[in-house]
């Protein structure tokens, strides 16, 4: 019995179309099937090319590994990807849908919800859904430094909105901004 080769991916490439700026969209899966479509017969599945790129891609770039503690941090921001908001009646566009992401440190479970701007209402609103969500309050919130939530960004002592501190006063929690 002889064992059959699959062609393998040109890895280089893969994550070159990953990390390309103005590249948005582009995702693992997209450049999977376009790695199937060129070899239909034999290619790898989908689960385990994912699991040959990890492979290949853990020895570009060592990373620290972060332990949370369960509870202990809600890391937030707006994804970059906007979601188009239509009209049901005309099928127009109205705007252009921001989505709110916040994930739990230890578990990685997310909440996402799409919100009409960036701005500090829908900002303090999100948090309020989150915690709800969630059932709970962590001990920090660790935003990325948008205006919303950061006045001033500064590595050390940043300026936080004060509408921000608010929510976190009254939700009992502190606010750690990421490093700029």
């Amino acid at each position: 019995h002889k064992t059959q080769h699959k062609p393998l991916p040109n890895w280089a490439g893969v994550y070159q179309e990953l990390k390309a700026p103005g590249r948005k969209g582009v995702t693992l899966e997209l450049l999977w099937q376009e790695y199937a479509e060129r070899s239909p017969e034999q290619h790898y599945s989908y689960n385990h090319f994912c699991r040959l790129y990890k492979e290949w891609a853990a020895v570009l770039q060592p990373s620290m590994r972060q332990i949370h503690l369960a509870g202990e941090k809600l890391f937030v921001d707006y994804c970059g990807q906007t979601m188009p908001i239509v009209d049901p009646d005309t099928g127009e566009i109205t705007c252009r849908a921001q989505i709110f992401v916040a994930v739990l440190g230890a578990s990685n479970y997310t909440f996402a919800e799409a919100t009409r701007s960036q701005q500090l209402e829908d900002w303090i609103m999100s948090h309020k859904r989150a915690f709800e969500f969630f059932g709970g309050v962590p001990q920090l919130v660790v935003p990325d430094c948008l205006k919303s939530a950061v006045s001033v960004a500064r590595n050390t002592d940043p300026d936080l909105n004060p509408t921000y501190q608010m929510l976190a006063a009254h939700f009992g929690t502190a606010i750690m901004p990421a490093r700029p």
